[in-house]
């Protein structure tokens, strides 16, 4: 809309200064012509605004790839190291993505029973005792560990310069 308005007036001035030709301007043609550097201004303002925000949801998608990379690494590594077998991470997967018994038994094409078996081999492997404790442990793995190199503050007087998790990881950040 704002293109359209300085067109008009920068149209209107241009049309006011011909037909006044050598005369001396007068006090509309400059309002028309403030009028239009002002819109052109906004104008670019506003592109410059919105650049910004098209890099900033540039850098967002990047930042939210890196997390969801990160998050979908250590969750292989945790699988790995529990050593779970496919069928068992197919589970895993689902679970942690918040679905329930059922709804994963309808993915997998397999019977209730048989995603219940699962996931009490899962939750002995983890060494947890159900969902919100898995789902944890995940969470407070990636809340401890950095994704971007940050270096920890360092250990109080008396406490202990490292914290390991269930698996015997050293969760320090640094």
């Amino acid at each position: 809309m704002q293109v359209v308005c300085a067109a008009f007036f920068l149209w209107d001035a241009t049309e006011d200064y011909i037909d006044l030709g050598q005369r001396s301007l007068n006090f509309h043609l400059s309002i028309e012509s403030l009028a239009v550097l002002t819109l052109c201004i906004a104008i670019a303002l506003e592109i410059g605004q919105f650049v910004g925000l098209v890099r900033r949801e540039a850098h967002m998608v990047r930042s939210l790839t890196a997390a969801g990379r990160a998050l979908h690494e250590l969750i292989e590594e945790y699988f790995a190291e529990w050593r779970l077998t496919p069928s068992e991470r197919d589970v895993a997967t689902f679970l942690i993505k918040g679905a329930d018994i059922a709804e994963i038994a309808r993915l997998r094409g397999s019977a209730e029973g048989t995603v219940k078996a699962h996931l009490n081999a899962i939750y002995r492997k983890a060494g947890v005792s159900g969902r919100p404790a898995l789902v944890s442990l995940l969470i407070e793995d990636l809340m401890t560990e950095p994704l971007i190199g940050r270096a920890a503050p360092a250990p109080t007087q008396g406490e202990p310069a490292s914290r390991e998790d269930r698996s015997g990881k050293d969760l320090t950040i640094g």
